[in-house]
């Protein structure tokens, strides 16, 4: 049971305006937990919209790909340590005058060919541009995952700020819809007052120009909170918005909150954890490795390089056998005796050489060894090892300027949220106060002792240090979790 103690002095309207919005406050809570348990498909918590963001993100989708791009580098300059390994073979046919490189003889009619190849090279030493580019490589993928990381972090704290603009606008709202309420109570109350005659038509016109007023500002805060819940559902990219609802805890100060790290502790985690600054770290050794590689260009370069080889030509002839004919008459003696070719009359029986035989003969073999020393290239050398130090120079100011912006965000949110904090103890103080002079105003006003301008001024004044209280604590809120983010700590409400 929920007892609420009233103070009898104080039984206005107000005051029952007050406990009512304590009992919407409980059943917001409980409507909230039950409604996340009976289908948590249609409410989201803060946990869940960031997890969702990051799975569906497009920039998050790219730099995860260019990781993997930079993981195939990696991989490539692995294999670039290996020998490398190629076959291949021709097909082809010649027509007109050629020297067979087979047969070494002319050829002058059509002549079939075949060539079969396999060579392999490997670099025996490049100036260590081999190692070192394998180096960087893997220092690139490794920057590589940590942009995504930061792009990661970046998206979460944005979903976190657009979901708190949703809380804040829904409580803005509220606000207004409860001083609406006040003010259509007292145009209903003074409307029978003017009717009886015990109060003035214009008591009555004020109320109804701050009746209109009250609704414009509940319009107002009606799109700010449709803005709010449109930009947090961009920021998903959720692909059908219709029915999202986000959870609506209970968000309140605890009755001391303090900051318990100082700028310098928050600093000293943030910068040996946050990715941004792991990443620029890891370009500078990629970048060293950048130097080393540029220096390698003006050493000798060796490489051993191997081939086998055959091949087949139509032209290719083989003896088979003999063929004798009658001998010829190639001259006579001084008797007049003739003298008879036995050569001529053996004619030697010629045949192409099979396919198989031919490659098998045809082997040949090759291994060599080849050094290219560097003299002068056009200064290519010097200058890509004053362009590779540049770029070191370049990532070291980067690093820096990530560290000092790192510093910069860490001192201004610790500075914005001890102000928030002491902005929302103090209009705490003014809104207590206001509460008690609206209250009294109100009573004044019931026994027409105040004007209605007065009345509005009293009522808007403490509309106004309402919002105002909602929006310090939305900014403490806010600027503590980006604090307890870059301790590590996940962000939760």
């Amino acid at each position: 049971m929920i007892k609420f103690a009233a103070n009898s002095k104080k039984a206005n309207a107000f005051n029952t305006q007050k406990m009512n919005q304590k009992i919407q406050k409980i059943v917001l809570v409980v409507f909230t937990f039950l409604s996340f348990k009976v289908n948590a498909q249609e409410t989201w918590s803060i946990q869940k919209c960031i997890e969702y963001a990051l799975e569906n993100n497009i920039s998050v989708k790219q730099n995860e790909l260019n990781a993997d791009l930079a993981k195939e580098n990696y991989n490539q300059s692995i294999a670039n340590l290996l020998p490398s390994l190629n076959a291949g073979a021709s097909h082809s046919y010649n027509w007109g005058q050629r020297i067979d490189p087979f047969t070494n003889q002319f050829a002058t009619n059509r002549v079939r060919s075949n060539n079969f190849f396999l060579g392999s090279q490997v670099t025996l030493f490049s100036g260590m541009q081999l190692q070192n580019t394998l180096q960087q490589n893997s220092l690139n993928y490794l920057a590589g995952k940590y942009d995504v990381d930061k792009m990661k972090n970046d998206i979460a704290l944005n979903v976190a700020t657009s979901y708190l603009n949703v809380l804040f606008a829904e409580e803005l709202l509220t606000v207004a819809k409860n001083q609406k309420q006040i003010t259509e109570t007292q145009v209903s109350r003074t409307q029978k007052l003017v009717d009886a005659g015990s109060v003035s038509q214009g008591s009555l016109l004020d109320l109804e120009a701050q009746l209109a007023a009250d609704e414009l500002q509940i319009i107002n805060y009606e799109n700010q909170l449709n803005m709010a819940n449109l930009t947090l559902v961009q920021l998903m990219n959720l692909d059908k918005p219709q029915g999202f609802q986000i959870m609506r805890p209970l968000v309140e100060l605890p009755a001391d909150p303090t900051l318990a790290s100082t700028p310098e502790q928050i600093y000293q985690f943030a910068v040996n954890n946050q990715p941004v600054i792991k990443s620029a770290e890891t370009k500078i050794l990629s970048a060293d490795r950048g130097v080393k590689i540029a220096k390698g260009t003006s050493y000798p370069s060796i490489t051993m390089s191997g081939s086998i080889g055959t091949g087949y030509s139509g032209l290719s002839k083989k003896v088979v056998g003999y063929e004798y004919g009658t001998p010829s008459i190639i001259g006579y003696t001084a008797d007049t005796v003739a003298v008879y070719s036995i050569a001529s009359s053996v004619v030697p029986i010629l045949e192409k050489t099979p396919f198989g035989e031919q490659f098998k003969d045809n082997i040949n073999k090759n291994l060599g060894f080849n050094m290219n020393i560097p003299i002068f290239n056009g200064w290519q050398s010097h200058n890509s090892i004053s362009r590779a130090k540049i770029s070191r120079q370049n990532a070291e100011l980067t690093l820096e300027l990530n560290k000092q912006n790192l510093q910069k965000t860490i001192e201004q949110a610790f500075l914005d949220a001890q102000s928030a904090l002491k902005q929302y103890y103090a209009t705490k103080k003014s809104v207590d106060a206001l509460e008690n002079a609206f209250s009294y105003s109100e009573k004044r006003f019931d026994v027409g002792a105040l004007n209605g301008t007065d009345y509005n001024t009293a009522k808007n004044k403490l509309s106004n240090a309402q919002a105002d209280l909602l929006r310090n604590k939305y900014n403490f809120i806010f600027k503590s979790k980006v604090l307890d983010f870059y301790m590590g700590k996940p962000i939760t409400l």
